[in-house]
């Protein structure tokens, strides 16, 4: 019996993939709809490992996609909506072009088909965890919108659907207290937040005027928002419920038009009755978590406590500052090599309450949507701010004094005034000589900003004075960033990660700058005394005798030097300083022992700090030889391969060292800049 042929195209890669016109041609859709409908049920193109294959040899850029999901979506529902909607379309368009637009308004009112993205949610989430997992992209996505101004391209409505589901969002983390890390980055403001055993990041862009200009696509955005915007509200909607929150919470729209934000929602718990609004309903989920009864009475008492809550003694405040200035336990490495055990983390509780003692005051120039949110997830129930900022503040008064923290954000002028509270300028042009802030009320902490998120992001309360206004701040390092072993660590000082020698290197170095740039000014100074010496030389004097002979003589000697000692210069430099070593250790013990038998104080040894460096730098590159002549005797026991793999890898060692040397460096010089500044 022949076996048949196989036709090219047909098996392999070539049936495994399709291209995006065939696609829509089969599923006889537009291609606007075939991209929406692809971004709703998670489907890519793909990129096949065997191109030409799939091509026949044509080499012209196509974009491919699964035949298998090109299959699934032919018994999408979604199809039969997009036809709809097609066909509505077309009326619509008669009608106007006809002069209806009566017809045509009520076409657009009653038969657009409404689309539903429910069942979508469902089948590419099976569980709750997987729609955390995928949590990360919708956030970013939907707080970038919730920022954004209305146009054409981006409706009011759409954004306030963001704002709300964004708020609503929020609203959880500040109750079961999931926020643990944020970051300021140049992009927006990094938070991380973990909800169920799943950590969650989603970046916030900084509520600045936004400019889109005309290169972006807002078709495809909108698209993913809308998916976006379903998914978050069937998952705030599980969240709400699993602590035995009513959702949605109720929302008032007056308060939220007078800049209220999250102020403007009152959470209520299922089990309550707030004001006759809610009522039970016993046919409503119960709730999973066990707690969530817990969580439910303190949501209910939270108004009254709010209202009735009295200041917090001064002592109260100090202890509970102290207690959280306590740092945790820490495992320190025993030794260079030793394994590094993993730190502990501050509890739940702990986080729960580090700013709960405080009452704080947010000044008109700091942002304030952002602190009210962190603060409030860490614990602080009293958050006022200018009356003038929006509604919802605890206390609008600055000079209230129940108020324990005030964070600034004013900047200084070049004495350390500030520039919004300094007078006007004096007859005589001097700048007034008051230090920011001109009137402080006493028992009050002021800091930047920054202290508030270098706080949570080390899970303690860190030194005000530290962030003092017009204070240099601390580097604000990504929490999210540790710095391996060898690698540059900014919050180590120099002594701890450099290595030997490194320092001294670094003050000769320094000197030889120092003389070559002393050395270039005296020449730039002396050029014209130099020509006026040179034209006055009489006859004779500064010639030079011509002593070719002896010249050639002294260059002959010292090349044979050069060749018989050639080979031994290392040895005999290793010598001098061995001898040059033992021999000032002799001469130390000596003056010791004289010192003790004569009763006298032990006296410094006398010695440039040049020598010093010199002595120090000799040791380390003594030492440096040694494990690099020990290293290569172990490099020889090795196989060839294994010889290469070790390459690769120093070769990766020592570029990190070069980088880590280079910012040691040029913290060193900063440093020593600020020194002299001071």
């Amino acid at each position: 019996m022949a076996v048949g042929l196989k036709k090219k195209g047909t098996t392999g890669a070539a049936r495994n993939y399709i291209t995006r016109t065939r696609a829509v041609k089969k599923l006889q859709i537009s291609l606007p709809d075939f991209r929406r409908l692809c971004i709703f049920k998670g489907i890519y193109p793909r990129e096949p490992r065997k191109k030409k294959k799939v091509t026949k040899g044509s080499t012209a850029a196509t974009t491919f996609y699964y035949t298998k999901d090109i299959q699934y979506l032919l018994h999408e529902p979604l199809l039969g909506k997009f036809r709809e909607h097609k066909a509505v379309a077309k009326k619509i368009a008669r009608a106007l072009g006809r002069g209806e637009a009566g017809d045509a308004a009520r076409l657009e009112k009653h038969l657009i088909p409404k689309i539903k993205l429910d069942h979508i949610i469902k089948e590419r989430y099976p569980t709750f965890v997987d729609a955390l997992r995928d949590l990360d992209d919708a956030l970013s996505m939907l707080f970038l919108f919730a920022t954004l101004p209305s146009s054409e391209y981006v409706p009011a409505k759409t954004i306030s659907i963001c704002q709300k589901l964004c708020h609503e969002f929020e609203h959880y983390v500040i109750t079961t207290h999931s926020l643990r890390k944020s970051f300021l980055s140049i992009k927006g403001i990094y938070y991380q937040a973990t909800i169920q055993g799943q950590d969650i990041m989603w970046l916030v862009p900084y509520r600045f005027v936004q400019r889109s200009g005309g290169d972006i696509d807002f078709r495809i955005m909108g698209t993913f928002v809308e998916f976006y915007t379903t998914l978050l509200g069937f998952v705030n909607y599980r969240l709400y419920t699993t602590i035995g929150l009513v959702y949605p919470p109720k929302f008032n729209a007056k308060m939220d038009e007078q800049g209220g934000e999250l102020s403007a929602f009152q959470l209520e718990g299922r089990s309550v009755i707030a004001n006759g609004d809610a009522t039970h309903n016993d046919d409503a989920p119960r709730a999973v978590n066990p707690d969530a009864q817990v969580i439910a009475d303190k949501i209910a008492a939270q108004a009254d406590t709010e209202e009735e809550e009295e200041t917090i003694p001064a002592a109260v405040q100090s202890a509970n500052e102290e207690e959280g200035t306590e740092g945790i336990d820490k495992f320190e490495v025993t030794a260079p090599d030793a394994d590094v055990l993993p730190q502990p983390e501050a509890s739940s509780a702990e986080v729960a309450s580090l700013f709960a003692p405080f009452t704080f005051y947010l000044s008109r120039e700091t942002p304030r949507t952002p602190l009210e949110f962190i603060l409030k997830a860490f614990g602080s129930k009293r958050v006022g701010w200018d009356g003038t900022l929006g509604d919802g503040a605890f206390v609008t008064s600055e000079s209230d004094p129940s108020i324990t923290h005030q964070i600034v954000d004013r900047p200084t002028l070049s004495n350390g005034a500030d520039a919004s509270d300094a007078p006007a300028s004096t007859n005589d042009g001097a700048a007034p000589k008051v230090q920011w802030p001109r009137s402080t009320m006493p028992g009050r902490t002021y800091v930047q900003p920054q202290w508030v998120w270098d706080c949570i992001n080390q899970g303690k309360l860190l030194r005000p004075d530290l962030y003092a206004p017009g204070a240099e701040l601390p580097p604000h390092l990504s929490p999210w960033v540790k710095a391996k072993k060898g690698e540059y660590d900014p919050t180590l000082s120099l002594q701890e990660q450099e290595a030997d020698g490194e320092a001294a290197a670094f003050e000769d170095e320094e000197d030889m700058e120092d003389v070559s740039e002393v050395e270039a000014a005296k020449e730039d100074n002396g050029v014209d005394a130099l020509l006026d010496r040179e034209s006055s030389v009489e006859a004779g004097e500064g010639m030079d005798v011509d002593d070719s002979d002896d010249d050639e003589e002294n260059e002959s000697d010292e090349a044979e030097a050069a060749a018989a000692g050639e080979d031994w210069d290392g040895i005999d430099s290793d010598a001098e300083s061995d001898i040059s070593e033992g021999e000032a250790a002799r001469l130390q013990h000596q003056r010791e022992l004289e010192a003790e038998a004569t009763g006298k104080p032990l006296e410094p040894e006398v010695g440039t700090t040049k020598s010093k460096n010199a002595a120090i730098r000799k040791k380390a590159e003594k030492k440096r030889r040694e494990e690099e002549e020990e290293r290569a005797r172990q490099k020889m026991m090795l196989s060839n391969k294994k010889r290469k793999l070790l390459k690769r890898i120093e070769y990766g060692e020592n570029k990190r060292d070069t980088e880590a040397e280079a910012l040691r460096h040029k913290k060193r010089k900063l440093e020593k800049v600020k020194k002299a500044g001071n």
